[in-house]
């Protein structure tokens, strides 16, 4: 799979969602739209990054750095983000605040 050519802008983030293994219980195959959505995603892009809106003058007009990076693992917010789908692959735009902790 080739990386997507979006470049996701201010402070959003391009991810894509990770499989959970299909769970079949008794032989009854759960479908799609009955499954909760995974919350762990696979950062793909970062956006350009936001400047500091702070009140005071120690950091104006000063980028904020992100805290993740392509390719790490992420745990994600369940309703958050954009879905999009880029060649038929399906993935969400989201915030950097909607991101909860990076998995190692």
């Amino acid at each position: 799979m080739s990386k997507p050519n979006i470049k996701p802008l201010g402070d959003r983030v391009l991810v894509k969602r990770r499989k959970d293994a299909e769970q079949v219980k008794g032989g009854i195959v759960i479908p799609d739209t009955a499954k909760e959505q995974s919350q762990e995603a696979e950062v793909i892009a970062l956006g350009t990054g936001n400047v500091c809106d702070c009140k005071d003058d120690c950091c104006k007009d000063k980028k904020v750095n992100f805290e993740v990076k392509a390719g790490d693992r992420v745990l994600i917010n369940r309703y958050g983000g954009n879905e999009i789908k880029i060649d038929g692959v399906e993935y969400l735009i989201i915030r950097q605040n909607d991101i909860l902790a990076i998995l190692s």
